[in-house]
């Protein structure tokens, strides 16, 4: 899609990354690092303010620590750590659960490792006009699906592509699902920072049961506005990291030394990420105001920077083209690109929904919902 958009010239909200700059201060930082020679490999598991500034974030927000060296490894973002977490603990033939619609690194990650995927689907709740109005946690299929196979479970909070959020409840209850079982767990939390309306991001790390058998994957780039730089990191209890750093050391390595030190002097001021909420709340409710004006139908939006919205009922012939076709149409005859959430499926399930981000210049959005009024 960013392809066709940048083809037809269309305004992309479809690639979830930022069209503005990320704060000068932090450039700064790493070019600081850079003239003072922190160019050469530092260690593999990253290096030790970095490592350690986390441990303390995660204490401060969750309450729970995690040893700095045995249990907190910088990844060469969060895709990279998804991959390494399931190539360190899935063998062939082991099961790995999946909740669609889900972020596309997950299934070829798992086949990577030789494992299967067992995919099970939030539950679309729809309003009295038959048009999307939700997504539930699918908790009787996920029971189900969990058996002595069940290696591993990936889980999404805030969630990719429908912006849900997983309560405290809901970690409870998956808690309950996997008590006598051997399964462990991955955690995507890459949004962490992106939860609205005053409310909470319940972090695996926050509850002691889950965090015992979870790999907590996060990322700089979605925090600070630098998705290029690829920087993340995975939390995990020291006999989970001990394996996925066997995996880390023959796959990345390592991860650039200067925006290292950059992010670990950036991270000490905690206004940084705490501010996060409030600054794309504003975003998501200016972009909500003038969706309100056009014919879609708007879905809940309690975290990330994407807004869904089901298109099925537009008085148009072109509402009753599948997500796909529909998503092209935008882009090439409308000029704004979007994401059909059917990609997020391994086939595509048909819902009539679409996916925009709003993690753009005011500028950018007004732009965008001029062309969208039009429909």
């Amino acid at each position: 899609m960013s392809a066709l958009a940048a083809e037809h010239k269309a305004i992309n909200l479809g690639q979830g990354f930022p069209d503005f700059p990320c704060d000068r201060k932090l450039i700064a930082e790493v070019n600081e690092a850079m003239l003072a020679n922190r160019n050469q490999y530092p260690p593999m598991i990253g290096i030790a303010e970095l490592r350690n500034g986390i441990s303390q974030k995660i204490q401060n927000l969750y309450g729970h620590h995690y040893d700095p060296d045995t249990e907190i490894t910088i990844t060469a973002g969060g895709t990279q750590g998804i991959l390494t977490a399931i190539l360190a603990c899935v063998s062939p033939g082991d099961e790995v659960i999946i909740i669609e619609p889900a972020y596309d690194s997950y299934r070829p990650s798992i086949e990577l490792a030789g494992g299967k995927t067992i995919a099970i689907s939030l539950q679309v709740i729809r309003d009295e006009h038959g048009q999307v109005a939700s997504y539930e946690i699918p908790w009787d299929a996920l029971a189900k699906a969990i058996n002595s196979k069940t290696r591993l479970i990936i889980i999404n909070t805030p969630h990719n592509p429908t912006g849900m959020v997983w309560s405290k409840a809901d970690l409870d209850s998956l808690a309950n699902l996997v008590r006598n079982t051997s399964a462990l767990i991955l955690s995507d939390e890459v949004y962490e920072h992106m939860v609205y309306d005053g409310a909470q991001h319940h972090s695996v790390a926050s509850h002691t049961e889950l965090a015992a058998r979870s790999f907590l994957v996060s990322s700089f780039g979605k925090t600070y506005h630098v998705t290029g730089w690829k920087v993340g990191y995975v939390a995990a209890p020291p006999t989970l990291t001990t394996e996925f750093r066997k995996v880390h050391q023959f796959n990345v390595f390592t991860v650039n030394t200067p925006m290292q030190y950059g992010l670990a002097t950036y991270l000490a001021d905690a206004k940084h990420y705490l501010t996060l909420p409030a600054f794309y709340q504003a975003k998501r409710d200016f972009f909500r105001v003038g969706l309100g004006k056009t014919k879609f139908k708007l879905l809940p939006t309690p975290g990330t920077y994407f807004q869904c919205v089901d298109y099925s009922a537009l008085d148009i012939p072109q509402a009753k083209f599948n997500e796909a076709d529909f998503c092209k149409w935008l882009t090439t005859e409308i000029g704004v690109a979007a994401i059909p959430v059917s990609a997020f499926y391994e086939q595509a399930t048909e819902s009539g929904v679409i996916r925009f981000c709003f993690a753009k210049q005011d500028q950018t959005l007004t732009s965008a919902l001029q062309r969208l009024e039009k429909i």
